[in-house]
């Protein structure tokens, strides 16, 4: 299956009456597969779920811990970037290399790696020995 294809399908299933902002995100993990995620939003605001997250989730609930590629879909006129902190949570299951494609409804898109996103992310090096 397509990234495209599953980000759109599962944007379709998020839960936004607040904002009415849609993001849907899918994921390939390490073996293949594809893993989705779509916001949920809460009421109390800060309670709500990125769509990133909720692939990630999604992933790490199948057993797999590491993630190639990464497509997210939204409905707004130009391409959205992850927020900080799912770039920080993307980081952690991906390489710097790993290509994040952004795109709105009308086909626009934009690929930026990892690295690009975050850069000088923060990583197990940053804890010293004995940790990770």
């Amino acid at each position: 299956m397509s990234l495209e294809k599953a980000a759109r399908d599962v944007r379709d299933n998020a839960y936004a009456p607040y904002s009415e902002f849609r993001v849907g995100a899918a994921i390939r993990g390490e073996s293949g597969a594809v893993y989705t995620g779509c916001n949920v939003e809460n009421v109390a605001y800060p309670e709500g779920t990125c769509a990133e997250a909720g692939a990630i989730a999604a992933m790490v609930a199948a057993g797999e811990t590491r993630l190639t590629e990464v497509y997210v879909i939204a409905d707004s006129p130009h391409p959205v970037t992850p927020c900080g902190g799912c770039r920080q949570k993307l980081a952690e299951f991906g390489t710097g290399d790993v290509v994040v494609t952004m795109a709105t409804l009308d086909g626009m898109t934009e690929a930026m790696t990892l690295a690009e996103l975050l850069p000088g992310a923060f990583g197990r090096h940053h804890l010293g020995e004995g940790h990770g």
